[in-house]
């Protein structure tokens, strides 16, 4: 994504009462940013907000963190939120990086996904936001029998994340190499702006979710 820098972006993100940075929150304190304590559920990558805030409306039984690194683009997300009066997402302007910084051990009950940057060199690996160093990051993060829902266009991304995610013994479920023609039973369609123009150009949208093993331990 090539973004238009906007030196007033950050300020007017922050402006908002739902939007935070890392030197604002606590990691094991984000249901104190929500009127009700309830299942947490975290968009690392979040683009312009379609997907989650979506999600949100749809399920106010849960509460919903938006964690984007452009303040440009994560201003969108909050403009959204605000549009629709929801009280159960907010914003998070974050290097996925850190993600153990912005997070306590069990505090998420999923994380999602959608269309991460595929990094293709293989030099590129660990920056990957499947990388095994980074999912390690998200079974500290995740409680037990957490998810992680993955959605991409890129096969060869695909691939190498399924790999990871066996690697670090998470339970594979609901793998499928075309989303839209081979929808899993019961399985929910909230499509990101991305997602949108791929379909309609008849590309393949691969997804699967990994589910935290009972056994696991933090």
């Amino acid at each position: 994504m090539r973004l238009r820098h906007d030196p007033t972006a950050r300020e007017r993100l922050l402006a908002y009462p739902f939007s935070y940075e890392k030197e604002t929150v606590t990691p094991g304190a984000w249901q104190n940013h929500f009127p009700q304590n309830q299942p947490l559920h975290a968009e690392f990558g979040s683009g312009k907000g379609q997907f989650i805030t979506t999600l949100a409306a749809r399920h106010p039984e849960n509460n919903y963190i938006a964690v984007e690194l452009h303040a440009e683009v994560l201003l969108k997300v909050a403009q959204k939120i605000e549009e629709q009066g929801l009280t159960n997402v907010v914003c998070l302007l974050a290097n996925l990086m850190e993600v153990d910084r912005l997070f306590a051990p069990d505090e998420l009950s999923r994380i999602y996904l959608n269309f991460s940057d595929p990094w293709p060199k293989k030099r590129h690996a660990k920056r990957r936001l499947t990388h095994e160093t980074m999912i390690q990051h998200y079974q500290w993060i995740l409680a037990p029998e957490g998810e992680i829902h993955i959605k991409t266009d890129n096969q060869d991304f695909f691939e190498f994340t399924l790999n990871q995610l066996a690697t670090c013994d998470m339970k594979l479920q609901n793998i499928t190499l075309d989303l839209h023609r081979n929808t899993p039973e019961g399985m929910e369609l909230v499509m990101t702006e991305y997602e949108e123009k791929f379909v309609a150009k008849g590309q393949p949208i691969f997804r699967c979710e990994a589910r935290q093993r009972t056994s696991d331990s933090k």
